[in-house]
C-alpha cells in the first residue's frame, strides 16, 4: 500500500487544520536540552508538594552560551577600577613640583618734609590755584590717567588696565578721598591691599614709626583735623602711571604724582585770604599677581614722599604738619642722626620747597605797559628726582 491511509473514522472536520498545521516546527535535540525546565519523574511526582517540573542548575545554562558575556562585563568593571586607582595614585604622587606661593613684602617709606624759604603766601583758593604751575593741574581723579596700554608676554591688555585701575583706585581713596585725609576711616584704603601687608599697614597708622616701614605718611595722606581743614574740596592732580612686567607672573606699576590742597586753619573762622597750598608728591612701586588682578588689590613696594610746606623738625610719621598761610619754619634744621646709636639707624632728610607764589597768578586785561623781561618760572621740590613721563 503507498501513500497515506485516512484515518478509521474518516478524515477531520478540518481538512486544513490539525497536525498537518504544526508539521513546519521542528523542536531538535539542541532546543529540548537547552530548555530551562525538565518534568520530575513519576516516582519523584508521588512525593508530597512535590512540583511537576525543576529548574537546571544556573551552570548548565551558562556553558551554553549564556557564561562568556557576564565575564567580558565583570572584567571590563574591573578594568576600569583598576584605572580609576591609577590615575588617584598618580594625581597624589605628581613628581612635578608645584609653584611657590609668592608672599607680599614689607613696604619700604621714605618721607621727606619741604621747608618754605619764607613765610607761607597766603591767599583765596581760587587765586591760589590760578597760580603756575599749579593752573595747568586737573581737578580731582581726572588728573590720574592711564598711559596707552599693550600687552606683554605673560599679561594681556585686559590684565594689565585692570591693575591700572586699582593703582588709580587706591590714589584716589589715599590720597583725595576726604574722610581718609581727616584720619575719620582708614578702611578704604585698607581693602585694596594684599592681606600680607595689612598686619603692617595697621600698626603703621595705630603705632608710627620713623623707622622706613611704620610711617603712615608713606601708606596715605593724612592731616589733623583739629590744626588745619580743606579750603576747597577740589584737590588739583597731575603726575604720570607707568608699569613693566617685572618678572614671570609679576606686573609692577609706578606711580608719580603731585597733590595740591588748599588748606585753613581748623580752630577758628574762615577768613578772607586765610588759605594756603599744600604739595604733596608721593612715587609709589606697586607690584601685582595674578591672584591681585583677580581680587583687585595690590601690594605697595616703596613709598617716596616729599611734603611741604613743613618744618624740617616736623615729626611727620603719623601726620602730615602744614604751615599755614602766614607761617614759617623753626630755624631748628633736620634731627640729629647719631651713626653711633644702636638700634634701628634713621636718617634725617629734608628738602627746601619752592612755594607757588600766588603774584604769578593771571590777572584781568589791564592798560598797556612798558615791556619788562620775562620772569622764569618757579621750580618745584629740589628734593627727590624729576617726574617721569
Amino acid at each position: 500500500m503507498t501513500g497515506r491511509s485516512e484515518p478509521p473514522d474518516g478524515p477531520p472536520e478540518n481538512s486544513a487544520g490539525g497536525e498537518d498545521e504544526y508539521r513546519s516546527l521542528v523542536f531538535d535535540e539542541s532546543f529540548v536540552r537547552a530548555a530551562r525546565m525538565q518534568e520530575f519523574s513519576a516516582e519523584e511526582r508521588m512525593g508530597r508538594h512535590s512540583r511537576a517540573v525543576r529548574t537546571l542548575p544556573e551552570e548548565q545554562v551558562l556553558v551554553r552560551g549564556g557564561g562568556s558575556g557576564s565575564r567580558a562585563a565583570i572584567a571590563l568593571v574591573v578594568l576600569i577600577a583598576i584605572a580609576f586607582a591609577v590615575a588617584v595614585y598618580i594625581g597624589f604622587r605628581t613628581p612635578y613640583p608645584q609653584p611657590a606661593v609668592r608672599r607680599a613684602e614689607p613696604l619700604r617709606t621714605t618721607v621727606i618734609p619741604l621747608a618754605p624759604r619764607g613765610a607761607v603766601p597766603g591767599g583765596s583758593p581760587e587765586r591760589l590755584y590760578r597760580a603756575t604751575p599749579v593752573s595747568g593741574f586737573r581737578s580731582g581723579a581726572a588728573g590720574i590717567n592711564f598711559p596707552a596700554v599693550e600687552r606683554t608676554r605673560n599679561f594681556s591688555d585686559s590684565q594689565i588696565t585692570a591693575a591700572l585701575a586699582t593703582v588709580k583706585d587706591y590714589l584716589v581713596e589715599s590720597s583725595l578721598n576726604p574722610d581718609v585725609l581727616t584720619g575719620s576711616v582708614r578702611r578704604p584704603v585698607e581693602h585694596l591691599l594684599d592681606p600680607d601687608q595689612r598686619p603692617q599697614f595697621e600698626r603703621s597708622l595705630s603705632s608710627p614709626e620713623d623707622d622706613g616701614a611704620h610711617a603712615a605718611s608713606g601708606w596715605l595722606v593724612r592731616f589733623d583735623p583739629a590744626r588745619v581743614e580743606l579750603a576747597d574740596p577740589e584737590i588739583r592732580v597731575q603726575g604720570t602711571l607707568g608699569y613693566e612686567e617685572e618678572a614671570a607672573g609679576v606686573l609692577g606699576v609706578v606711580s608719580d604724582h603731585t597733590f595740591t590742597y588748599a588748606l585753613r586753619p581748623a580752630d577758628r573762622a574762615p577768613r578772607e585770604g586765610d588759605a594756603s597750598l599744600f604739595t604733596v608728591r608721593r612715587e609709589l612701586h606697586f607690584r601685582f599677581d595674578r591672584e591681585d588682578l583677580r581680587l583687585h588689590r595690590l601690594e605697595v613696594r616703596t613709598a617716596h614722599v616729599q611734603a611741604g610746606p613743613q618744618s624740617c623738625s616736623a615729626d611727620t610719621t603719623g601726620t602730615l604738619r602744614p604751615l599755614l598761610a602766614g607761617q614759617r619754619a623753626d630755624a631748628r634744621g633736620p634731627a640729629a642722626t647719631d651713626p653711633y646709636a644702636t638700634g634701628s639707624p634713621t636718617a634725617a632728610l629734608c628738602g627746601t620747597l619752592a612755594a607757588v607764589n600766588p603774584s604769578t597768578a593771571p590777572t584781568a586785561p589791564t592798560a598797556p605797559t612798558a615791556p619788562t623781561a620775562p620772569s622764569s618760572p618757579p621750580p618745584g621740590p629740589e628734593a627727590g628726582p624729576a617726574p617721569r613721563s
